[in-house]
């Protein structure tokens, strides 16, 4: 069959029937013409989406929503010899496409179901133990249609349908995924960013192996180093956050005294950032965020934003989630909580809650149905199951971490950084085993089709496109030992019992 001839059937399909894109792509181009110079990834010429260990990378366009169109091929992969750049691959595992993708970003949207979903499922099924480690793809190459074969192999086999609780591939992905790790952390301990230094360290914490912890013992002194009582770093606020949970984590599984100076300090910080006054309004909000001012003394009252006080847009949900867990976290280091302050933390995190538990940006809750990325109530889920205070902390905790369950498809299309929504919700989640299984079944196709051969994860195009670069590896690879780690139960916030 020729291209010119069924292409057209292709582009009258009913686009309105439920089909989803995890992708949103721009008139101008983003995120395909997003570019690394160095890293991985800077030989490919633009942000495509990864096929797994196949050594694709493919873009989604409109005019062929069923197919993928192949924009590199990295050399020795097992697509090398091949697939060319510029075929479109209109099927796998034996069977055409036949679902398109839609583009956007809503509730209508989420999820990968289209072309990218259907070849992820047929790359695991090829790595099954029945298979042959050969992925059958239907190509389209100078208008005309041809199979190939791909020698995927069966080094690590398919995930189990508990994924990835006793799950043999999620275990040799996971120690892939560590010495990844260890050979990219910097000399002064750090993997580069907040994002980075929060769950490359958690990750290597929760593998619950003792020759990773002078790796982490690496971050937590960088993170000593860089905190005091009164940082005034631009976007201060996020990096005092990951300071504050990774050594706590770190205090609780290894008692070095050290650390409690530390994280003193750091709770000196958190307080003075902490908005609880109209008086810390940065005047310059009047001028550029007028209609995000408070009106009153309650408005945003209890959070953090992304620097201390009140300054653009405010105190937002995210930063404020991670405040009440390292609240939370603090106090079982035996740091003296001051709990009027903390409880404020939540009480923005109730505000900001929907009828359905769904957790949007500010302290303002969408609407009662209303849900999309779920990193927020994620990290809202674990600071209410570790609170400290008498109440219905843990019934809460238990229903943010049900919505997760409920509405996985949005997983890996968070706000800002995928990475960190990724991570908060995936631990949110597991406060509820089955909400837990429910999101990792429904996100299989993610992990699958982010695997890259050289044991690291890639950093897929997203909801915002933005975060794509030389250590975007490292970030995808450190939030995916961590969720796959979730299960051990190693860190106090993944279920880990409290001395």
């Amino acid at each position: 069959m020729r291209y010119s001839a069924f292409l057209p059937a292709l582009l009258f399909l009913p686009i309105c029937a439920p089909a989803f894109a995890q992708v949103h792509y721009q008139p101008g181009g983003s995120p395909w013409t997003n570019k690394t110079a160095s890293g991985p990834d800077a030989k490919v010429d633009g942000w495509y989406y990864n096929l797994g260990i196949s050594g694709l990378r493919v873009e989604l366009t409109e005019e062929t929503p069923e197919w993928l169109i192949v924009r590199h091929v990295f050399d020795g992969s097992p697509a090398a010899t091949k697939i060319k750049v510029g075929d479109y691959i209109a099927g796998a595992g034996g069977a055409y496409f036949s679902t398109p993708h839609v583009n956007g970003y809503g509730m209508d949207k989420f999820g990968p179901k289209g072309p990218i979903e259907d070849f992820a499922k047929a790359l695991e099924a090829c790595q099954g133990s029945k298979e042959s480690g050969k992925l059958k793809l239907t190509i389209v190459r100078d208008g005309k249609m041809k199979d190939v074969r791909l020698s995927i192999g069966k080094d690590y086999g398919a995930f189990a349908d508990s994924f990835p609780v006793e799950c043999a591939k999620s275990a040799l992905v996971l120690n892939d995924a560590y010495d990844y790790l260890l050979e990219h952390q910097g000399k002064d301990g750090s993997w580069g960013s907040p994002p980075h230094d929060t769950f490359a360290p958690l990750a290597l914490m929760a593998s619950g192996t003792k020759k990773h912890m002078a790796a982490v013992k690496k971050n937590v002194q960088m993170h000593a180093k860089t905190t005091n009582n009164k940082g005034d770093s631009w976007l201060v606020n996020w990096r005092y956050m990951a300071a504050a949970i990774v050594m706590s984590e770190y205090y609780l599984i290894t008692e070095e005294k050290w650390v409690l100076k530390e994280l003193q300090e750091v709770y000196n910080f958190l307080i003075f950032s902490q908005y609880t006054d109209l008086s810390q309004l940065n005047p310059k909000a009047k001028e550029t965020h007028p209609h995000a001012v408070p009106k009153n003394a309650g408005d945003a009252h209890g959070g953090w934003g992304h620097n201390p006080g009140f300054e653009g847009y405010g105190p937002i949900a995210m930063l404020t989630a991670q405040g009440a867990l390292a609240f939370a976290l603090m106090k079982e280091c035996g740091i003296e909580v001051d709990q009027e302050r903390h409880e404020a933390a939540y009480d923005f995190l109730r505000r900001a809650s929907g009828k359905n538990f769904y957790v949007w940006y500010s302290d303002k809750a969408a609407g009662d149905s209303d849900w999309a990325d779920m990193g927020r109530t994620g990290a809202s889920a674990i600071a209410y199951r570790l609170s400290p205070w008498e109440g219905n902390y843990a019934e809460r905790g238990l229903k943010y971490a049900n919505i997760i369950g409920d509405h996985p498809e949005s997983f890996p299309d968070t706000h800002g950084s995928p990475i960190m929504g990724m991570g908060y919700g995936a631990a949110g989640a597991a406060g509820n085993p089955e909400a837990f299984a429910k999101l990792m079944k429904a996100n299989k196709w993610w992990f699958t089709l982010s695997q890259c051969e050289d044991g690291s994860f890639y950093y897929q195009p997203n909801r915002d496109n933005a975060g794509y670069g030389p250590d975007s590896r490292i970030s995808a690879t450190a939030v995916t030992a961590f969720i796959l780690s979730v299960p051990k139960g190693n860190l106090r916030m993944t279920g880990r019992k409290a001395k």
